[in-house]
């Protein structure tokens, strides 16, 4: 494609005597979806001038005249007065080139000792830190809802399923609280990463530095860093930290996606243990009598469009050499998708189980089946001494009879059972009842309602303290 030969670049345009094709304005081009760090963008420049102002790089006078044009630069993209242009290419030169036409060719000594390297790295850190925090608390939301649930089914008995198998019987809210347990360890996640990427990146320049007389420590001060970027070099080409926000929201993603299925599997007829209202369900344009969990059903799709993020800023990252390549262009549209996904996945999670209702006997008779096999093997371990590999053997053989007559294991003559081991007294009925079973899993972290009760204590407690990420 033949390229235009008038109005060259304004950015780099000195050393080109031609502007570059259509194409490649438009591949090359970050403007589409970059005005999202614009705030950002006008944070880290107001900070860097006041550095280049104590520093003596620049006068206070020319200080105060850029941070006001910033400011009325700032003011024209809130009220979308700015027209962004394609051939500036992103949101810094198109910041640079609006302050250039408020307060005129003084707007270039803006851009001393940095780069738009440096300068991207540091907006883009600022705006995920920004994301970890929402994320964060829409997480904290979510564990709310999740614990204030699980409260009214401190004593609703339900299956415990091992390969989709009824196993045993646990409570309703001990469930619940194994997702709670689950974001919470997203929310740790976010703040170790939220830690990680806290170093500025600005005035690492280009990729080596610079020889003007920048206080590094100011900057990173003044825009809320912990300290500056230690290596030039690294400050510029690293981005781990969109890589480690992508990786935590494909983890909770992974985790919404498994309480989906479960809402999904749950709301069916066939289990019928949850019902969820017309507010978080969907009709059939076909079939009348039809409720769908759509939003379920969304939030399990949506893991696999984050988690498909991630692997493709991975496959970018993966093979580029020092420092700065244009390939990481690539990371914020992902970046900022991922964020949205999951920021709605959680909104959505967080409605449909506030919205749930429990069917408390179906819950129960789906326990049926022999949930209390493991109990029984138990009795006869503390009671009569067996090992547990004997006493597996003894009650299988009891399940057996117990199938083979169409009952439970409680409904089971004390005979039936002596037939097996001769040992086995009446007391072992004691743990056969489904409820018994359930109260007697003491051990921390164990189904007991007693144990829930104090473990919705502490989540409570863990929700409510200001330094729980």
């Amino acid at each position: 494609m033949k390229a235009k030969t008038s109005k060259l670049n304004p950015i780099w345009g000195g050393a080109f005597s031609q502007t570059p094709a259509d194409i490649l304005q438009k591949i090359n081009q970050s403007i589409s979806f970059d005005t999202r760090i614009a705030k950002y963008d006008i944070l880290s420049s107001k900070a860097h001038c006041k550095m280049l102002a104590k520093s003596q790089i620049i006068t206070q006078k020319e200080c105060n005249l850029l941070i006001k044009g910033l400011d009325k630069v700032a003011k024209k993209i809130a009220t979308e007065k700015l027209s962004f242009k394609t051939e500036l290419e992103d949101i810094h030169m198109n910041i640079e080139v609006a302050l250039t036409e408020i307060i005129g060719e003084l707007a270039g000594k803006l851009h001393i000792a940095r780069s738009r390297n440096d300068q991207v790295a540091t907006d883009f850190k600022m705006w995920i830190r920004d994301a970890f925090a929402m994320l964060d608390n829409n997480l904290k939301q979510l564990q709310h809802t999740l614990v204030n649930k699980a409260k009214e089914h401190i004593d609703t008995i339900m299956p415990g399923f091992t390969h989709l198998q009824s196993a045993q019987p646990v409570t309703f809210a001990h469930h619940l609280l194994a997702y709670y347990e689950m974001f919470k360890r997203d929310r740790s996640r976010i703040k170790s990463a939220s830690a990680r990427l806290n170093e500025c990146p600005l005035g690492a320049a280009a990729l080596a530095g610079t020889s003007f007389p920048i206080d590094r420590k100011m900057v990173a001060k003044e825009l809320g860093f912990d300290a500056p970027t230690a290596n030039s070099l690294d400050s510029v080409s690293d981005r781990d930290f969109a890589l480690e926000y992508l990786s935590t929201a494909s983890i909770c993603a992974i985790h919404l996606s498994r309480l989906a299925e479960e809402l999904i599997i749950w709301c069916s007829k066939q289990f019928g243990f949850i019902t969820l209202s017309d507010a978080f369900t969907t009709g059939s344009s076909i079939m009348p009598q039809k409720r769908n969990p759509d939003a379920a059903e969304l939030i399990r799709a949506k893991s696999g469009r984050i988690i498909g993020h991630l692997n493709g800023l991975l496959i970018v990252m993966k093979g580029l050499p020092l420092a700065y390549s244009k390939d990481m262009q690539e990371d914020k549209e992902a970046v900022f998708d991922t964020h949205d996904t999951i920021i709605l996945s959680i909104a959505a999670m967080t409605g449909m189980i506030n919205d749930m209702k429990a069917n408390k006997q179906k819950m129960l008779q789906a326990t049926m089946g022999h949930a209390t096999a493991t109990d029984m093997a138990d009795w006869l371990v503390k009671n009569l001494g067996f090992s547990f590999r004997k006493s597996h053997k003894i009650v299988g053989e009891i399940v057996k009879i117990a199938n083979k007559r169409g009952c439970e294991l409680k409904d089971l003559n004390l005979s039936l059972m002596q037939s097996i081991e001769p040992k086995i007294t009446k007391e072992i009925y004691t743990v056969l009842n489904i409820a018994t079973a359930v109260k007697n899993k003491t051990s921390f972290g164990g189904t007991a309602p007693k144990k829930v009760s104090q473990a919705i204590k502490l989540a409570e407690k863990y929700i409510r303290s200001k330094h729980n990420r």
